[in-house]
């Protein structure tokens, strides 16, 4: 199986989505838990919610599920949020603290996944990254995530709809972080906070080079905003998605116009 998906388009615009896929090996799949197989922390039906979005956006998509390997995790193993209840590279746990494995994966295990899941995935994007620069002199990659909104074990209270990640502004123009915020902060009845509790994983900190024209953005919305319910079976809503489809287009149509003003050529 080739891990990872590639549509490609011809937009300054590149979306990555490390996290909707569900593909787990059946070697893989017999060691985990009964609570594993239930594959809870799946980003759901994200790359489904961005699709035709624009006309001519590059999507880079993860087949695998994170489970397996996080493509948005450092390949070091390093923590993205020191002190604070977080996964890792190979989560050991859900995002509910709870073990997620019969039997965890050796060293010799996890480094296998690397070269087989976590390097092809990033070889591919940071492809698609060096493309788009090169044709429109400015590449902006919009990270695609989005979580249960209640989760004690990693966040207090209820997560707000658009939680905005730019690293502190380090990983993007701060034209990028405003007009962002700008287009959440005037969706009605939606909630939304830049560089809380998610600030941007391992992709938008290591992409995000506003000085070399890259710029690196991510996105984490409450799963509450299109599914019918936070729970199995995470199904899609159409109404509801379609409703939050209005300001994900309106963000994207915005950042593909900022381009020429952050240094590209179109």
């Amino acid at each position: 199986m080739i891990p990872v998906e590639v549509q490609r388009g011809d937009s300054p615009i590149i979306l990555s989505v490390p996290h909707a896929g569900t593909h787990i090996p059946d070697e893989i799949f017999s060691q985990l838990s009964a609570r594993g197989h239930k594959l809870t922390d799946t980003d759901w039906h994200v790359h489904r919610l961005y699709e035709n979005l624009l006309p001519d956006m590059t999507m880079v998509r993860a087949d695998f599920h994170r489970y397996v390997i996080d493509a948005n995790r450092n390949p070091s193993g390093v923590s993205l949020y020191p002190g604070q209840n977080t996964t890792g590279l190979v989560p050991l746990t859900d995002f509910d603290g709870r073990p997620i494995w019969n039997s965890e994966p050796r060293e010799d295990e996890i480094a296998a996944r690397l070269a087989d899941w976590h390097e092809p995935y990033h070889a591919a994007l940071e492809a698609e990254l060096t493309r788009v620069r090169g044709r429109h002199g400015v590449a902006i990659l919009y990270d695609c995530h989005s979580i249960r909104s209640d989760i004690p074990h990693l966040f207090d209270g209820r997560l707000p709809d658009f939680n905005i990640g730019t690293n502190g502004t380090a990983s993007c123009s701060p034209q990028i972080e405003r007009a962002v915020g700008h287009i959440c902060q005037a969706a009605s009845s939606y909630t939304y906070v830049i560089n809380g509790r998610f600030k941007g994983g391992w992709t938008t900190r290591h992409y995000g080079q506003p000085e070399q024209n890259i710029h690196a953005i991510q996105m984490e919305l409450a799963q509450s905003t299109y599914l019918t319910k936070e729970g199995p079976p995470f199904a899609y809503d159409e109404e509801k998605a379609q409703r939050l489809r209005v300001h994900l287009k309106h963000i994207l149509k915005t950042l593909s116009g900022l381009a020429p003003e952050l240094g590209g050529s179109s």
